[in-house]
Order: C-alpha cells, then structure tokens, then sequence
C-alpha cells in the first residue's frame, strides 16, 4: 500500500519538484473541456464548408454550430425556429467524458505527491488533496463551458447556462473525481478499507450493467442491419449533398448512445416511445407519422409483435446472470448468503443505474406529438431492478454451488 504514492524524499526536493496544486488541477479541466470543444468547433466548420461549399451563411456560423453541438452534449438544450429540443446526444457526452477520464488520470498522478504519504493517512491524517484537486479541476471545466455558452447563445438559440454548469458539475465529479483519486493512488487506499462484500457488489452491478448495455448495443446494430434498405431510402430522398449527408450521418452516429438506452428498455418490457400516446414494445408497436431521420427506420412495423420478439425479454436475465457469474469468478465466495447478497444487490443497483439512464436518454426533439420521445423511465426501473435483481442472484447462486461443489472433500 505504501508504494502507491510516491516515494518519500528530501523536504526540500520534494517542494521544489511539486507542480502547483491549483494550476495543475484548474488548467487540467479547462484542457479537458477545451480539447473537445475545439473537435466540435473544427467539425462544425468543415460541415458548414462541406454544405454547398460554403456559399450559405459565414464561417462564424460554422463555430457556433458546433460550439451548440458540444453544449447540447452537456445538456443545455437549444431552440429552433421556437421549438425546444432538449434531447442529449450522447455521442458527445461519451467522448466528453473519456477526454475527462484520460485527463483527471494525469491530473491525479501530478498531484499525487501533495499532502501526507499513505504511511500519515493509515494514521489517520486528513487528506484533502483529492477534493481540492476535484474541485479545481471542475472549476476549470466550468469556466470554459460558460464562456462557450455566451458566446455560442443567440436569441433565438437560448442554451440554458445553468443545465451546462450543472452537467459539467456531474461530469467532472462522477467522472473525473475516480480518476484524479485512482491516478493519484489514493483510490486504491480508500477502497482497501472497505468491507470485500461492498467491492464484489459494486463489481458485480458494473459487470451486469456492461453486459447488458452490450447486448442492447447489438440489438440496435442488428437492427439497423436488418433496416438498412429502409434507413438507405430515407436519406435518399431528402436529396442531400454529399457533404450534407455526411454531416447528417454523423447526427445520427452521436444519437446512437441514445439508442443503445431505447433498445435496453425495449428488451426489458415497457418499451418507449417516439412521440405522444405511441409505444413501441416487444408485445406491440403502436407508433404514427415519422420525422426523416435514418436512425428511426430501425424501429419495427406497426401492429402486434412477431412472436419471437417476446423471447428477447430473456436477453437481460441471461446478461444479468452472466454478469453475476463473471464477477464471482473474479471475487470467489462459498458462502451463501454471501453470494446471494452480491447477485441479488449487485443487480438491483445496476438496474437503478439503467433506469436513470434510460430516463435521460429522450427529450423533446420536435413540435407537437414529437415533445414526447424516451423511454417509460419508472416502468423500466421497476423491470429493471426485479429482472437483473434475479437474474444476477441466480447466477451468483449458481456459482456458490460449483465453488462448494469444487472443494467439497467428496471430489478431491
């Protein structure tokens, strides 16, 4: 555990080589949030040139384009033409928050050397080295996310400052906080202390949880494949350039996290929905009048559900089951109750950590009926927690079994 930190030296050469706390952190968010920003103000650039060679409008409008893309990717929502469209492409909320990641890691190793060794802090001794640096590092994405919210706004544009402060907030604490606390070792000290039940039921949730965002993912992948004449025929008939089409492909590319979340909650039941008193289900799709959009051809014809649809609600217990299976692979036990804690718990907190997700996967993204798109966020909490939650106890279960039946002295 002691070597997790650096390695003690001199007083005086240890001072002398520490990089400033404050400046290290705070220039370190405003890198994280300016490296993405600057991508989506080039791409916006190259979509506006790539639009009939840049005969409408100025270059400026190309940054601002993008400028509001990287700001709608922080929640802040736009209006066109009066109309509010609040849905987050997630795309760029993802590739944000990898940034974040990558970033807060160097952070954290640069400030690894302040405050007390691990030696002061089995002992006892405050550490605040981590908070500070958090905050610092928030600060400095703040500050860039605000700038680029004034100058991007317009009348008629409005992005909402405050949903911008606030999603950088979430994103650089519940993101960049782990990071800047594992690169600077402090992470592995804390959890260390920790009792081993809390860590196998924090790794079996995670387990269960990218299992089943991966099988989600492939069901939207295999969908589009499946739709791909449909998807084709839409884009062909907006008659769009080939730099349009390209941009306009692109959309949909940074609204595919987005699907992942409408194909998650489809597979566990409740379905969602694209516009008002529409349903889209397993059992039953019920859904009107479509905007063109390549992304929606995936959505299956109107009418009662082939009779195999039903068979892909298995999907979630079957990825919650292997998920609790894999984690205990990892972490063993020959306790029972040990094991049907971790499946059973570990599968309720990933089926809330969906339900959040799927709730903030819609919005509204158009007039009229359109005001309504997303998942039906409490029915898929409620699936969500009773079909991960017996799915990863029954696999945890399972496992316990073959632990005891494998060290049992009748096999030996």
């Amino acid at each position: 555990m002691t070597s997790l930190l650096n390695p003690p030296r001199t007083a005086a050469t240890d001072v002398a080589s520490r990089r400033p706390l404050a400046l290290v952190t705070s220039l370190g968010g405003a890198t994280a949030a300016g490296s993405t920003l600057l991508v989506c103000l080039a791409v916006g650039v190259v979509g506006w040139f790539a639009s009939d060679a840049g005969a409408h409008g100025t270059p400026r409008d190309g940054l601002r384009t993008g400028a509001l893309a990287w700001l709608m990717g922080h929640g802040s929502g736009i209006s066109i033409h009066g109309v509010g469209v609040t849905v987050m492409p997630w795309g760029i909320t993802l590739i944000c928050a990898w940034v974040t990641w990558r970033l807060a890691l160097r952070v954290g190793e640069s400030v690894s050397g302040h405050g007390p060794d691990s030696d002061a802090i089995a002992d006892g001794e405050r550490d605040v080295t981590v908070p500070v640096a958090v905050g610092l590092f928030a600060a400095g994405y703040v500050v860039v996310a605000v700038l680029a919210g004034v100058l991007a706004a317009t009348a008629t544009t409005t992005p909402s400052l405050g949903h911008v402060v606030l999603w950088s907030l979430l994103l650089t604490t519940l993101v960049g906080g782990p990071a800047i606390a594992i690169g600077s070792g402090r992470a592995a000290i804390w959890t260390a202390l920790l009792p081993v039940s809390v860590r196998a039921t924090v790794s079996t949730a995670a387990r269960i949880l990218l299992g089943f965002l991966l099988v989600s993912t492939l069901t939207v992948v295999v969908s589009l494949v499946l739709h791909f004449g449909a998807a084709a025929n839409v884009l062909s008939r907006m008659h769009l350039g080939a730099g349009d089409a390209l941009m306009f492909l692109l959309v949909n590319a940074m609204l595919l996290p987005n699907a992942v979340a409408f194909g998650g909650s489809y597979l566990l039941g409740p379905g969602f929905a694209v516009g008002t008193s529409t349903l889209v289900s397993p059992t039953v799709v019920s859904i009107g009048p479509l905007p063109s959009f390549p992304l929606l051809a995936a959505l299956p014809d109107n009418g009662p559900a082939p009779w195999w649809t039903v068979m892909l609600m298995g999907l979630p217990f079957l990825a919650a089951a292997a998920g609790a299976t894999y984690a205990h692979r990892r972490q063993p036990t020959t306790r029972w109750e040990e094991g049907a804690l971790r499946g059973c718990a570990g599968g309720v907190l990933a089926g809330v950590v969906f339900a959040v997700l799927a709730a903030l996967a819609g919005g509204v993204v158009g007039p009229g009926r359109m005001r309504e798109v997303g998942p039906f966020a409490f029915d898929v909490l409620v699936h969500a927690i009773m079909v991960f939650g017996i799915g990863g106890l029954l696999g945890a279960v399972f496992m316990v079994w073959r632990e005891r039946r494998a060290n049992s002295p009748a096999d030996r």
